[in-house]
């Protein structure tokens, strides 16, 4: 008992969101995936790269 009421709650949320027209700033959306000034391609292969979980086993490994 007392799912009805959680249930009727998740419908209206439901409803708001596929029903709602949200305002979204696409300027603000792109900063923020590409992180402000930097790029959001990463360094190319050839360049070493200082990971700290990077245990040089990998090579053995192969």
């Amino acid at each position: 008992m007392g799912r009805g009421r959680a249930k009727a709650k998740q419908t209206k949320v439901a409803r708001e969101l596929k029903y709602s027209s949200h305002n979204t700033d696409f300027d603000a959306l792109q900063r923020e995936l590409s992180g402000g000034e930097q790029s959001a391609v990463g360094p190319p292969d050839d360049e070493q790269t200082d990971d700290p979980y990077d245990d040089d086993y990998d090579d053995y490994r192969r």
